[in-house]
């Protein structure tokens, strides 16, 4: 009789669960086999399609722009971190920062330290961070204070007209963005609450797409109180600059003559940057400008370009996308269905309180969705 104790009987039993072992794994790899095998096709939309090597040649000439200050870095390393985790580990695109000062030597380290792919360090030049030899300082200085009175969001400072300025028509002239085609804009303290498993750049560019964004939200309409009479007339000296296709209808709900305040949140863009070179919208940025309304008022960036998307780009070049969860602090945009589940996202979309969708501030994205087509009636701007 073999003992239970004996070097024989522990042989016999090692030796009997290491086949089972290996009939378990067998047929639990079969198993799994066959169904990776049979679902290929439904995995397939949200496998990688591409990934780039930081360094090597990409089929887009696209980069991440970031506008930040010396003390932004810790928020900025949060955002990198979000951007690299949520897409840029696999794809390198690089990164531009641009600031109004020289960056220290801290900045540098601890954001260079978040990413394999190239970045980039710039100086915002003078001319494009100061007033226009044609604004009145006094009168600005002054209805700073009465914005500051009727408490305008930021009516009194005085660095953030300068930004909304460099960032509406000014940002992609400097020398460093010169060598790219495409941006993606990139703030301090955003969150990615979603993978991005394809190329967005890509996908633009192989679809002709000139715009993208992800919220869109009224705008406070005190900070642009005469902003869409001077659109008029810039429509009005330059009918010629405006397509019959275009989406007018999206920032005008009376064709033309009134503004409903609607903008696409542009603390989010990815753009083809011909689009802001091109003689359009240079021409309706120098028209902005010399109005006055950065300085007098409090006109922003972003319904800016949103007026100028809405008025120069056919309809089938602006495109949402719906599937790229962010967060701005404030707001954000959380996918649903398929996408939400596909790509780990963290967001819950039915949070009204943080999630633009259809009622409220959040009717802009809604509506854009919902009126895919142009109606003829809104194909041309009405100046009267």
């Amino acid at each position: 009789m073999i003992s239970f104790r004996s070097p024989l009987f522990r042989f016999l039993l090692l030796a009997l669960t290491l086949v089972g072992l290996y009939g378990l794994i067998h047929v639990n790899y079969d198993a799994a086999s066959d169904f990776i095998s049979s679902n290929s096709k439904k995995l397939e939309p949200y496998r990688r399609q591409v990934s780039y090597e930081p360094g090597a040649p990409k089929p887009v000439n696209g980069c991440f722009a970031v506008l930040a200050r010396n003390q932004d870095w810790r928020s900025l390393r949060e955002s990198m971190k979000q951007m690299e985790d949520r897409f840029n580990h696999q794809f390198n695109y690089p990164y531009v920062f641009l600031n109004d000062e020289p960056f220290s030597e801290e900045f540098k380290n601890m954001t260079r330290s978040m990413t394999n792919a190239d970045v980039h360090y710039g100086q915002i030049p003078k001319e494009h961070w100061s007033y226009p030899e044609w604004i009145d300082q006094d009168k600005a200085k002054e209805k700073r204070k009465e914005m500051v009175a009727n408490k305008v969001m930021y009516g009194g400072s005085e660095s953030y007209r300068h930004m909304c300025r460099f960032e509406s028509g000014l940002f992609f002239k400097h020398e460093l963005m010169q060598q790219f085609d495409y941006y993606w804009r990139l703030e301090p303290g955003i969150k990615y609450l979603c993978d991005i498993t394809y190329d967005p750049f890509l996908y633009m560019k192989e679809r002709k797409i000139r715009y993208g964004w992800t919220i869109g939200i009224y705008e406070l309409m005190d900070t642009v109180p005469t902003l869409w009479e001077s659109v008029k007339k810039f429509i009005a000296h330059n009918p010629d600059l405006i397509p019959a296709h275009n989406s007018l209808w999206w920032v005008s709900r009376d064709n033309g003559t009134s503004y409903n305040g609607c903008h696409f949140w542009s603390n989010f863009e990815i753009a083809d940057l011909s689009f802001y070179r091109s003689e359009a919208y240079t021409k309706f940025f120098d028209f902005l400008d010399k109005e006055g309304g950065f300085f007098y008022e409090r006109w922003g960036d972003a319904p800016v370009h949103s007026i100028a998307a809405a008025l120069f780009l056919q309809k089938e070049e602006v495109h949402w996308f719906n599937d790229i969860g962010y967060l701005h602090p404030g707001w954000q945009h959380c996918p649903s269905g398929d996408a939400w589940a596909k790509n780990r996202c963290t967001c819950d979309p039915n949070d009204e309180e943080k999630t633009i969708t259809a009622a409220g501030w959040g009717r802009c994205s809604r509506e854009w969705e919902l009126l895919p087509d142009t109606p003829a009636k809104y194909r041309k701007a009405r100046v009267d």
